[in-house]
């Protein structure tokens, strides 16, 4: 897989071994004792096509190569599910449990169980508020969101606009991440709401990263802004089309810059013509390395030391953060070559003339 601009570095690993592995004396043992297993619970399907299409396929390809057993499985935004689905992996023998939690309650009660059992846990993506995963893996969250800031700014400056009003879109209240954005967005935006440079339009939190809600609240928005919204900070892609669907209803897309994230072929193709501002491309294939060289070690009841620590309350957990990337129209082409999307599956006929004219070739 060529790098080039996009190699990712993970923030704070130990020098050139990257995760190193420790002596085993936190009660592993038992873990090593079983045969190696891992459960994954990814959290849906229909917020981001990333959970399906890349974490899944990534995390399959390190487990195989690995010669581990696995399961993975996706709750769907259920939260029965969910609890429903990490207890048959529970009773089905895994040593090593990562989740991307639906929300913090669910995925503590989730954690606590599967410790009590003796299994050891991972967060994946999101972290789990006062949870108890021996590991946390994501990327650098405040930055993703400060990157959709200085994205929006580019843009609306691009624009020539004066005085912008900017909607915020926001994700999921359940979501710590989506607190995380909002903190990164944030610290470049609202300098300029105090300064007046730009106005503050509505803003929204969307339950769930539902993008059918997500059009409905833009489409409010826009009516109470009387049609006046300059600018959307949409925390990721799939809400950032929803956007744009409103848009494209009132002929505004296009003239109303939109972020997003998670560089999905969706919002490449909206990038590509001209609807969307931004995204931020997360290696995925990086975050499932580096999650699943963790829960394969775990799985065998060793642990590994990442260098670094997030703060959950009181807690140090352990972590791995990866740094994140700003994708423009000019660089659409650099997620193609890092492997994430096929040219493809962007460059499809409606989208040929525009990947042409981004250098995709």
């Amino acid at each position: 897989m060529r790098k080039g601009i996009l190699t990712i570095a993970a923030v704070g690993l130990l020098t050139t071994g990257g995760l190193t592995a420790c002596s085993d004396d936190s009660g592993d043992k038992a873990a090593s004792a079983k045969t190696p297993k891992i459960g994954v619970i990814l959290p849906d399907s229909k917020s981001s096509a990333r959970w399906e299409t890349a974490d899944r396929r990534f995390l399959e390809e390190a487990f195989k190569a690995a010669g581990v057993q696995y399961d993975i499985q996706n709750a769907q935004n259920d939260k029965t599910a969910f609890q429903t689905i990490a207890d048959q992996m529970i009773t089905g023998g895994v040593t090593a449990l990562m989740i991307v939690n639906l929300d913090s309650g669910t995925g503590k009660a989730v954690l606590d169980k599967a410790k009590s059992q003796g299994v050891a846990t991972i967060d994946y993506d999101r972290l789990t508020l006062g949870g108890s995963a021996q590991y946390y893996v994501s990327f650098d969250n405040e930055t993703v969101g400060k990157l959709q800031g200085e994205g929006l700014s580019k843009c609306l400056t691009e624009k020539g606009a004066k005085n912008p009003v900017v909607a915020y879109l926001n994700g999921s209240p359940t979501d710590n991440n989506a607190t995380l954005f909002k903190a990164g967005y944030d610290s470049v935006l609202k300098p300029k709401f105090d300064a007046k440079e730009y106005v503050k339009g509505p803003e929204d939190a969307v339950p769930a990263w539902d993008n059918a809600q997500a059009a409905t609240i833009f489409e409010q928005q826009l009516t109470k802004a009387n049609g006046k919204i300059d600018g959307v900070l949409a925390a990721n892609d799939g809400l950032g089309n929803a956007a744009i669907s409103i848009l494209k209803k009132n002929k505004l897309n296009g003239k109303v810059p939109v972020t997003g994230q998670d560089a999905s072929t969706e919002g490449l193709q909206n990038i590509l013509a001209g609807d969307q501002c931004m995204t931020v491309y997360k290696a995925v294939r990086e975050e499932a390395k580096a999650a699943s060289d963790l829960a394969i070690a775990l799985a065998k009841g060793e642990t590994k030391d990442t260098g670094q620590t997030v703060k959950d309350g009181d807690r140090d957990v352990p972590s791995v953060l990866l740094t994140p990337k700003a994708i423009y129209k000019e660089s659409v082409k650099d997620v193609i070559a890092d492997g994430y999307v096929t040219k493809e599956e962007v460059c499809t006929a409606a989208y040929a003339k525009f990947c042409a004219e981004a250098g995709i070739s």
